[in-house]
């Protein structure tokens, strides 16, 4: 058993709270006048896809959830399942949409992708920080156009829509960040 205190917790960490696995979305540090301080977060019920908001006193010791990874390959989604194949055995398993969450704008097919468990139960991904996505729609360039403020939003094959600068084409392929979700370069 692995445990942190509550002051060191950060957003995307997987915690125990009972039988409950729930991974922090936002989390904010209190320290209220002459009170002691907390931390206020809220997080996403990694088996029902609730939220549920948590209060931990400032010096509780929170218990983390150990992770397994394991290298996987993206393959295909069909609906809300995302089908993942393992480089080492070829044993293959689905993740729900809700498990994933915003990480499914980032999946390209045959992409390996860092699969985390918890036991035998998938409950996340770790991405690369940055993914290379196809445009597949946007506005029509500008002819002479230079990096300036004016950015126009492009759709990407994953259905992610990013703002970008002008001279992007529909059928540029853009690098994007998978923290923030922005244009980072023309590839």
């Amino acid at each position: 058993m692995s445990s942190i205190q509550a002051t060191r917790l950060r957003k995307g960490n997987l915690i125990k709270v009972g039988d409950d696995l729930i991974r922090i979305m936002e989390l904010h540090h209190l320290t209220p006048g002459n009170k002691r301080g907390f931390v206020q977060c809220r997080a996403r019920n990694i088996r029902t896809g609730s939220l549920v908001d948590h209060k931990f006193r400032a010096e509780e010791d929170i218990e983390r959830a150990i992770l397994d990874e394991h290298e996987m390959q993206y393959l295909y989604s069909d609906g809300d399942a995302f089908h993942f194949m393992n480089t080492a055995s070829f044993d293959q398993l689905h993740i729900d949409r809700e498990v994933l969450g915003d990480a499914v704008h980032y999946l390209i097919p045959d992409a390996l992708i860092s699969v985390e468990f918890y036991g035998e139960e998938p409950v996340g991904i770790d991405l690369p920080p940055t993914v290379d996505l196809l445009v597949k729609d946007t506005a029509p360039g500008i002819k002479g156009a230079t990096a300036s403020a004016q950015v126009k939003p492009a759709k990407t094959e994953t259905g992610l829509v990013v703002s970008v600068p002008p001279f992007v084409n529909v059928g540029d392929r853009i690098r994007v960040s998978t923290e923030t979700g922005e244009y980072q370069s023309r590839v």
